[in-house]
């Protein structure tokens, strides 16, 4: 029933032309020159289509066109295994952070948390939620990712190349802002599944049980009550995770690497990528960290709503588990951009390189 709603919102966003309009840009029914490139797909934003060329690739090195249908399917692809993967590997440091947000009398630390969920589970108990998380946030990922790539190109479109350049942090801002509205809309039902596994004692042990007994008991909305404060957590911090890593990738070419992407090898390419995914994760971790307790709060309490769990928990409770959170989300971070970026590499699809100043800004700026 999940599969088949999400499917439908699939076909609805298809049926609208989102992503034909994230390749094409009119203006008064004409397109505009100064804006985008034409290709056998519709036009791109002239910005990457210049970054492209700076980077040295050949068309024929590419297996498919910047802004192309298959461009985005396969960023999707690409987020289905990075979310997917790397948010199943951290299963067990989930389990124990959820654990102290919402019984930090009992779990208290990180230590102590997976010493008591060993003695009442033992080593299988730390995998407990595996299957909600394996499938929400590879549909989240699919999302995420996908449509962070469509966003910006279509939100590049509508600036044009120089405004794009200027404006590129809150272009970063804007597109994952808009991902992320629809990936946690795809999340939240397995959400609410995994968190009241890992933090309601007698509640399920299996998804298989878990998911009717919440439509039995709540009806659709105990799947869709935390979708709001999903988004108060999660937009803040897919806002930071795409634009801190941006311009993490942008400063490290600039002033870390001694010298220019296009001379790096892929191996190279890659580190850079996850470092400046593990730098993002930090402050992701910080910035969505008081709604992450509220969700987990919300989720275990049933008939609460957001503003009672915050109530509850209190300004210092909000940032009980920050820690491990801080560990997890850091390595969970740079991880999923590493996966991305290596799906990219291994599909040779293409990967434009950090932003450069437009030679019509630089003559108006007066900038060699």
């Amino acid at each position: 029933m999940y599969f088949t709603s999400f499917r439908n919102v699939q076909s609805k966003l298809a049926t609208t032309g989102l992503f034909h309009f994230a390749r094409q840009n009119t203006k008064g029914g004409k397109m505009t020159d100064n804006t985008v490139t034409p290709t056998a797909h519709g036009p791109i934003s002239n910005l990457f289509a210049r970054r492209l060329q700076c980077a040295g690739g050949a068309k024929e090195d590419y297996s498919c066109e910047f802004g192309s249908a298959k461009y985005f399917a396969l960023c999707g692809f690409g987020g289905i295994l990075s979310c997917g993967i790397t948010h199943t590997a951290v299963v067990p440091l989930d389990l124990v952070k959820c654990r102290i947000q919402v019984d930090p009398a009992k779990y208290g630390n990180i230590i102590n948390g997976f010493k008591v969920t060993i003695a009442e589970g033992g080593v299988r108990g730390l995998g407990l939620g595996w299957a909600p998380t394996l499938i929400g946030y590879s549909m989240q990922g699919l999302c995420k990712f996908g449509f962070y790539e469509v966003f910006k190109n279509l939100y590049s479109n509508l600036l044009g190349e120089e405004k794009t350049f200027l404006w590129r942090t809150s272009l970063y801002l804007a597109a994952s802002a808009s991902a992320e509205f629809f990936a946690d809309i795809a999340l939240c039902p397995m959400e609410s599944v995994k968190v009241r596994m890992q933090t309601k004692p007698g509640f399920s042990k299996t998804l298989r049980e878990g998911f009717p007994k919440i439509k039995g008991e709540e009806g659709w909305n105990g799947f869709y009550k935390g979708l709001v404060p999903l988004w108060s957590r999660q937009i803040p911090y897919t806002m930071m995770k795409f634009a801190c890593f941006e311009r993490t990738v942008e400063a490290l070419y600039k002033f870390v690497v001694p010298k220019p992407r296009s001379e790096c090898n892929k191996a190279e390419q890659l580190m850079v990528t996850f470092t400046a995914g593990y730098i993002a994760g930090v402050f992701c971790a910080i910035v969505s960290h008081p709604a992450d307790t509220i969700v987990s709060k919300l989720n275990n309490d049933a008939g609460s709503n957001f503003v009672d769990a915050a109530k509850s928990l209190g300004l210092k409770g909000m940032w009980k588990g920050l820690f491990p959170r801080i560990i997890m989300i850091g390595t969970l971070t740079a991880l999923q951009w590493f996966i991305y970026d290596s799906v990219k590499v291994a599909f040779r699809l293409p990967r434009p390189p950090p932003p450069e100043m437009p030679e019509s800004l630089k003559k108006k700026l007066g900038v060699n």
